[in-house]
């Protein structure tokens, strides 16, 4: 998911986050080359104390559009919430600090560069979820799925298949938007909750992007770092290994206990969706040949954008009838030849609209529908307003004012792993991305460890055990968002169950404390 201006959009905000911290003072200020206070965050920085009022006045807006607005909070409400916290931090920065309008505005940019790349890719698995269900590859994984795993496993064998896709992948964002999607499908189908499916798909997800050298947040975890990529995976093998072990456990032990429905209940899902899709082994080619151009190492952008043509075209030929169902917005009577007009339109909508599909079952329909690349429109403003505020926060110096105040009295390994953790989910917290907050954690800590002693496999570890599992756990940050509009289940009722996402960052204290394989100086491997 990187591209040629994200890479030097994340390179700009770490160049400067160290000149930040070259140029601080214990107390919080800096000086410039000259010896006198510059304006910007290289100059007098707003104390801690200060910092925390843009996060108050967040939080109090953000309590008051949640009691009026409840669900559809993020339909635009948290958004301009965070907009308003934006221009607390420049009025202080400007007003109080003398921050330039320059300064402030080059940082949101850095920022909103760095995930540009992330909000085609969000287009194009918009688009991806309404051809692969119009054409009946979703479904047809669904209707296969249902009759190969039981109940007894579905929660373990959804964690281990999506740990598997996500380490051939390298991405945790496209193996939940494909497989992920087809086996939320199927927990439905055998009376899952739609938490505990969605939390074992991301759980499995996102332990094969953490370990996969071809995962994006791994090479940039390890880079920002200057750990070598497999002196990297090999160090994460310590904290990762346990943690999923028992995360498969617990879905193991949650399968076998859970309350199948009836079996008449699973055949009259997979008999309406024989009855109503055309479904076939054939359609399965079409996640097959994905496959082959995420093996062939294909840029992520060009296999989505592949995959959703080639998905789309077979919809042609495979599901006629629902092409004309979605073109005329109702179920009339299918002559068996596709117009010109039906056939346009039918297509255009699967990728960009809504795809309401009737079947006759309610939840099988509510399990269908699709929104195409408009469903990913309140998360891509959600992310343009977190990275907004994010970068203000890093361009005032007040992200560096509040890091300091929590690494002030670090003085050992558990210390210094715990506050690394803590940083992390901070920034995914107030940066809403997870590269941006991989970048910032890494920068703001590196010159920590050298001083203290660490191994540089240590900070790129503890950056990875928080920054990159933890930010599909925060309801406002793009990863979080992203999926919980993929898998149709909202962020705080999957969250409980993300079980490898909630013990990964406890994991790596707990190590810390252990002290096991924790050395000062020269690394050893």
């Amino acid at each position: 998911m990187e591209d040629v201006g994200a890479s030097e959009a994340r390179v700009r905000i770490s160049s400067n986050i160290e000149r930040q911290q070259k140029e601080s003072l214990p107390e919080g200020h800096g000086a410039g080359p000259d010896g006198k206070g510059e304006s910007g965050a290289a100059g007098r920085r707003p104390s801690w104390m200060v910092s925390l009022v843009p996060f108050i006045v967040l939080i109090a807006v953000l309590v008051a559009v949640i009691r009026i607005f409840g669900a559809d909070s993020l339909a635009g409400g948290s958004q301009v919430a965070l907009l308003l916290a934006s221009a607390v931090i420049v009025a202080i920065a400007m007003a109080g600090y003398k921050v330039s309008w320059q300064t402030l505005e080059d940082s949101v940019l850095d920022n909103i560069r760095s995930v540009g790349s992330a909000v085609l890719i969000l287009l194009l698995i918009g688009a991806i979820a309404g051809t692969w269900m119009v054409s009946g590859v979703v479904p047809t994984l669904i209707y296969y799925g249902m009759k190969v795993i039981t109940p007894g496993m579905f929660l373990a064998a959804s964690c281990v298949i999506s740990a598997l896709v996500s380490v051939m992948t390298g991405s945790s964002w496209t193996t939940i938007a494909t497989v992920g999607v087809a086996l939320i499908g199927i927990g439905t189908a055998q009376g899952f909750d739609p938490g505990w499916s969605a939390g074992a798909i991301i759980s499995g997800a996102y332990f094969g992007d953490k370990i996969s050298p071809l995962s994006d947040t791994t090479v940039l975890a390890s880079s920002a770092s200057g750990t070598p990529l497999f002196t990297h995976i090999r160090y994460m093998l310590i904290t990762t290994v346990p943690s999923m072990t028992i995360t498969f456990l617990v879905f193991l032990v949650a399968s076998l206990i859970h309350h199948s429905p009836e079996v008449s209940q699973v055949a009259e899902f997979s008999g309406t969706l024989k009855e109503t899709f055309n479904i076939s082994p054939w359609l399965l080619l079409v996640p097959l040949f994905t496959g082959f151009l995420i093996v062939r190492k294909v840029p992520a952008i060009l296999t989505l954008f592949i995959a959703a043509l080639v998905a789309g075209v077979t919809s042609l030929f495979a599901q006629p009838h629902i092409i004309h169902e979605v073109a005329s917005g109702a179920q009339d009577a299918f002559s068996g030849t596709l117009s010109f007009r039906d056939a346009f339109k039918g297509l255009m909508m699967s990728v960009y609209g809504p795809t309401g599909i009737s079947t006759g079952s309610p939840e099988l329909d509510s399990l269908i529908s699709t929104r195409g690349m408009t469903g990913m429109l309140n998360t891509i403003f959600l992310i343009i307003c977190s990275v907004t505020f994010g970068g203000l926060l890093t361009g005032s110096g007040m992200l560096q004012s509040l890091t300091d105040m929590l690494t002030r009295s670090i003085s050992d390994r558990t210390g210094i792993v715990t506050s690394t953790v803590g940083t992390g989910l901070f920034c995914n917290m107030t940066t809403g991305d997870q590269y941006l907050s991989i970048i910032l954690t890494s920068s703001l800590y590196k010159r920590l460890y050298e001083q203290k002693g660490y191994e540089k496999r240590l900070l790129s570890r503890s950056v990875e055990d928080s920054a990159t599992v933890t930010s599909v756990l925060i309801p406002w940050n793009s990863c979080g968002m992203t999926q919980s509009t993929v898998l149709k289940v909202p962020t705080v009722d999957y969250l409980p169950y993300c079980i490898f996402n909630i013990i990964s960052p406890l994991m790596s204290i707990a190590v810390a404390l252990i002290g096991y394989r924790i050395y000062r100086g020269r690394e050893k491997n």
